[in-house]
């Protein structure tokens, strides 16, 4: 059995969840069976612009990208472009697969960033949206499933490219 595993960057502000759904996510057995062929390297940025200098290793050579923002705070969810720019810069030319995560929909009251309006931006991204409460424990799987999926894709066409090749 071959094991592949991809280098995920989680980006956005800070507050905005990373760190929380990193950690909901982890693999500890409780929710997660350990016999898998893929492995998710998440590497969880700071959101404060003064580390973004000291963590420029940490954004080398992403495989897959997971941005997340706040859906009570609209700056977090303006903010996801500039992020987007800084991962995309650490591959150009290249395609970087990845999903828009907005996350804390279990304040519902306080929401400020809609979800058609998210879902749109997303799109015109080339990203997958998804909406998740890591409080609550709702949804947070689905988006690392998708990039292990989109990581799987972009893993076989390259196999499939080389095998042309030979």
């Amino acid at each position: 059995m071959v094991k592949l595993a991809a280098k995920c960057i989680l980006a956005g502000d800070s507050a905005v969840g990373k760190t929380a759904l990193a950690q909901i996510f982890r693999s500890d057995g409780a929710h997660f069976q350990k016999n898998y062929t893929l492995e998710l390297f998440i590497f969880d940025s700071a959101g404060k612009e003064l580390f973004s200098e000291m963590l420029d290793k940490l954004w080398e050579s992403p495989n897959v990208l997971c941005l997340v923002y706040d859906v009570t705070n609209e700056q977090s969810f303006a903010n996801c472009g500039k992020w987007l720019e800084k991962a995309r810069s650490q591959m150009p030319g290249t395609s970087l697969p990845g999903v828009l995560v907005g996350n804390k929909t279990d304040l519902a009251s306080r929401r400020a960033v809609d979800s058609a309006q998210a879902r749109s931006w997303a799109l015109g991204q080339g990203l997958e949206c998804f909406e998740t409460s890591v409080k609550e424990m709702e949804n947070y799987e689905a988006p690392f499933h998708c990039l292990a999926k989109q990581f799987h894709h972009m893993y076989r066409e390259k196999v499939e490219v080389f095998q042309a090749l030979v």
